[in-house]
Formats: C-alpha cells, sequence, structure tokens
C-alpha cells in the first residue's frame, strides 16, 4: 500500500489522484495506527523547514516513521521540503532534520557566486539521473520535472546522489540510500514525467 504521510503540509489529493488514475492502491495517513499497512510512503512537503519538521514531530508519527524507514526497512520518498527533511539539517532554520540521509541544505545564495541568482528556482528544468537505478526507469534522457525552491540537499558523500539539475550550479535535485530516495521538483505537477517517476517508486 502507497501511504501519504499527512502532517498538514503537502497537495496530498495530487498524489491520490495520480495513484488512484494508475490503479494502484493508495492510502492517507494522519496518526501513527494509519501508518501500519504501509510498503510505500510518500514525505510530501512545502514551506518552510523549521515549520515542516514542527508539524511532523507534533503529528505523533515520528516514532513510527523512524521505525517502519530505519528498521524495516520501508521504501519512503520525500519531496520538494519533504526531500529537505531527510538531510541532518537546513540553513533555512535551526531544528534538526530527519537525519535519514547525511547531508545539509543549503541557500543558493550561500554559494558567493550565486548571490544575485533570481529566486526561487521555479518552473521546468532538466534532470540528469546519476545513478540509473529504477526511480529513474525510463527518464534518462529528455525527462523534465517542475521545481519551486531556494534551498537545495548538499548529499555529504556523492554516493548518495541520485540525479543532478543546473540552476547557477550542478545541484543534486534527486537522492537515495538504501530504501530512502527524495526528490526537490514536484512529481505531482511534472505531468507525464511524474507520473511516469510515481509509478516506478511504487514498482520498487
Amino acid at each position: 500500500m502507497i501511504t501519504i504521510i499527512d502532517y498538514g503540509l503537502g497537495n496530498i489529493q495530487a498524489f491520490v489522484n495520480v495513484y488512484k488514475r494508475l490503479h494502484i492502491p493508495v492510502a492517507v495517513a494522519r496518526v501513527p495506527e494509519e501508518l501500519s499497512g504501509a510498503t510505500k510512503l510518500i514525505l510530501p512537503g512545502v514551506g518552510a523547514f523549521d515549520h515542516a519538521m514542527e508539524r511532523l514531530n507534533a503529528s505523533g508519527m515520528r516514532a513510527t516513521l523512524d521505525e517502519l524507514v530505519l528498521n524495516k526497512k520501508i521504501p519512503v520518498i520525500g519531496i520538494c521540503v519533504g526531500m529537505q527533511m531527510l538531510a541532518e539539517s537546513s540553513e533555512e532554520g535551526s531544528l534538526p532534520g530527519l537525519g535519514w540521509i547525511p547531508g545539509h541544505v543549503r541557500h543558493f545564495r550561500s554559494v558567493p557566486e550565486l548571490e544575485k541568482i533570481p529566486l526561487p528556482h521555479m518552473g521546468w528544468n532538466d534532470v540528469e539521473s546519476l545513478l540509473g537505478h529504477a526511480l529513474f526507469r525510463g527518464l534518462e534522457t529528455d525527462a523534465r520535472f517542475y521545481f519551486l525552491h531556494s534551498f537545495y540537499f548538499e548529499c555529504a558523500q556523492k554516493v548518495h546522489e541520485a540525479a543532478r539539475t543546473e540552476y547557477g550550479l550542478n545541484f543534486s535535485c534527486a537522492v537515495s540510500a538504501e530504501n530512502i530516495y527524495g526528490v526537490q521538483f514536484h512529481p505531482e505537477k511534472s505531468h507525464h514525467f511524474g507520473v511516469a517517476l510515481l509509478k516506478n517508486f511504487a514498482e520498487l
């Protein structure tokens, strides 16, 4: 069962609609008990890092998610701020992240050469898959996704970079570590490319 984590942030219904069109069973979890049947997890997110972490921590689902992801190895994908939450910390706030993938979230303008870059990075951009793993099956060339962000994930280890895109610098737009995945772009807003990626995740 694809289970979408609803802690009050993210376009939950958009993900539900995609999976219903694909005839893939989907559920929404708002309390820990509703996570029990999950075989895959989606962690959406929008807005500021600290606010998202506060909402997730207050949801009561944090401990259950740690158990499912870290101990039971249930596959999970973080979307947009949900991907940034996988990191250890963010320059956007002071709260610790989930720490599921080693790395830190940086502001584009923390790079001296990017002080005048227009932000947020908004709109369609090319994505280059690095690992060729199943998440990007069929999307290795000509894949474009919709972005809306001012911060990016800087992996502590290059091996965790799954895909990159160019906006002032070549940054990690997707990460992967064992059963844990994250994408900075919005697959639910990325037409057939996004549908293909969400289908690939369901089939991992």
